[in-house]
């Protein structure tokens, strides 16, 4: 299941930098790999909860069905994901991991222990990650078009009001790694102090983007590619908030590899069915090494998808994509909606493409997404009943 979760959801964090040319795939998988493994191990957190978001009424759950339906559920998860990766369709990796519960939830232990509300709001998360992620890039790239790209010296505006540009990057920076990140390491801290802290780290970012910006080497203009040197500085910020979703992705999304493992080892050395089960430094280590072999063995097949399909990608585009993915992350996260990375960032490219109109859309790859992102909970509910029986035929 980690190396599925490796190879369809790195895409998240690398796929923008990858399609607009500010990291090679090698470079993006090396990248990855460090953070996401660092934001698995040291952030992944120390108890998880056994049933992905609630899902199933843990006073109706026995043994037996979580011992056979957790196996079931990484079983299906893990396959829906892989044959998704096949194809290079960025699906939710932890609505397969719901749906994969659902079904087992509701044939082992009967409808009434599923909290079909809870399947109810991921539902309606199909539309609002993506339409919440597409309407900030769309306004945060025409913000970047206005105030630096169209403008007669784009190379002097950017070095003007590109230090402001750093600091909501570091702003949202710390928000995304304070709200998604840290709080498995006890670091809860309450919103004015998230924000008192991000803020002195904006300004950080401030003034290391004034920095940059009058040291970095843009090159020689090139004829016929006016927006050449400017695009090299939109690398640098690119690259930041990729390396942000990473570690916040690395340290939420392990969950739904070694949630399951948990519960089934919980069960195995008797400490019987809980909501939350702790996890071992080795759990977390098979998770993180997981994610990393998975990226890097077809972690390309998806980031070719999402950042070079959808809609031709700059740097200043990738950027203000994964800037409005990572914004939503965070404004997600507070508010309490449920929302998917996946979804979210997809929405986000689909929102710099909206920009420049609708024929700079691939809507045949759009099409085949969404049909993926509707299928997700259906197929993964229907093998994870497949792969309850079998388990249960196989140990009982």
């Amino acid at each position: 299941m980690a190396w599925a979760i490796g190879a369809n959801d790195v895409a998240n964090a690398m796929g923008t930098s990858v399609g607009s040319g500010a990291l090679t795939i090698r470079g993006a998988i090396i990248v990855a790999a460090v953070l996401e493994f660092g934001g698995a191990f040291l952030a992944g957190g120390h108890v998880t909860n056994t049933v992905r978001k609630g899902m199933l009424d843990m006073n109706l759950v026995t043994e037996e069905a979580i011992l056979y339906g957790m196996l079931a559920a990484l079983a299906s998860a893990a396959t829906l994901l892989l044959a998704a990766t096949r194809f290079g369709l960025p699906v939710s990796t932890t609505h397969s991991i719901v749906g994969a519960i659902v079904g087992f939830g509701a044939i082992a232990i009967g409808p009434d222990a599923v909290n079909w509300a809870k399947v109810g709001q991921i539902v309606l998360s199909w539309l609002t990650s993506p339409l919440l992620s597409g309407v900030l890039a769309f306004a945060i790239f025409n913000l970047t078009r206005r105030a630096v790209l169209d403008r007669p010296d784009p190379m002097t505006e950017v070095r003007r009001v590109g230090p402001f540009f750093f600091f909501y990057v570091f702003f949202i920076m710390g928000l995304v790694t304070l709200f998604k990140g840290l709080k498995n390491l006890k670091l809860d801290l309450d919103l004015p102090e998230a924000l008192g802290g991000s803020v002195v780290l904006g300004l950080v970012g401030m003034a290391f983007g004034y920095f940059v910006l009058r040291r970095v080497d843009a090159g020689e203009e090139v004829e016929g590619n006016r927006f050449g040197q400017v695009e090299r500085v939109f690398v640098v910020l690119q690259i930041l908030t990729a390396c942000a979703v990473a570690f916040a992705h690395g340290s939420n999304d392990v969950a739904n590899s070694i949630g399951p493992l948990a519960a089934v080892v919980s069960v195995v050395e008797g400490g019987g069915v809980a909501a939350k089960a702790p996890v071992e430094p080795w759990m977390l280590a098979v998770g993180g090494l997981g994610i990393v072999l998975g990226l890097g063995t077809w972690g390309y097949r998806v980031m070719e998808t999402v950042g070079k399909k959808i809609t031709e990608l700059t740097p200043s585009r990738g950027f203000s994509a994964e800037l409005a993915a990572a914004t939503t992350i965070v404004l997600a996260s507070r508010m309490g909606i449920p929302i998917s990375t996946t979804h979210t960032l997809v929405g986000a490219v689909l929102g710099v493409g909206m920009a420049r109109g609708i024929a700079a859309i691939d809507l045949r790859v759009v099409g085949s997404i969404v049909a993926s992102w509707v299928a997700t909970l259906p197929i993964a509910a229907a093998l994870a009943i497949f792969f309850f029986y079998f388990f249960k035929g196989l140990l009982s």
